[in-house]
């Protein structure tokens, strides 16, 4: 993460990010890294449906697509891009094997990752199988995913 707030910083662009099932994790490791206020814009952890929607994700994609999908991880990828006026947006949804009675349908081991680039409009898009561990190790996994990703889109 140290590298690509380096880089970040160097072009003087910033990132935001909208996360839910790992509750922070993402932000916080932007934040560990010492001038981290140059390029975080803005952060937010909805898990609930309704703060989703109150961040701009269209409750109309949830309804068609489940919150826990590519599509919501898209919308709220550009939502917070948007909201922050950064230059990236990253959106993470997921529920690392765990049923959740308010949203219904799909795999509980899918966990979607959404990176927009506003200035080109470009997602760069992961989807990730959450392990039989710990939400923890789970967590861990999708940040090295997420940091492998952001150096290849900064660097290609």
């Amino acid at each position: 993460m140290k590298e690509i707030v380096e880089i970040l910083t160097q072009r003087n662009e910033t990132i935001a990010t909208m996360e839910s099932c790992t509750g922070g994790m993402i932000v916080n490791a932007i934040t560990n890294i010492e001038g981290s206020s140059n390029v975080l814009k803005f952060s937010a952890v909805t898990y609930s449906n309704e703060y989703k929607v109150k961040m701009g994700v269209p409750k109309e994609t949830i309804d068609q697509y489940t919150v826990y999908s590519m599509e919501v991880a898209r919308e709220m990828a550009h939502a917070i891009s948007a909201f922050a006026h950064s230059n990236y947006g990253i959106g993470i949804t997921g529920r690392m094997n765990v049923e959740d009675p308010n949203n219904q349908g799909g795999d509980t081991s899918f966990i979607y990752i959404a990176i927009y680039h506003a200035e080109t409009n470009h997602y760069d898009t992961l989807t990730l199988n959450a392990k039989p561990q710990s939400r923890e190790k789970n967590k861990e996994m999708i940040l090295h995913a997420i940091v492998g990703q952001l150096d290849f889109i900064l660097k290609r």
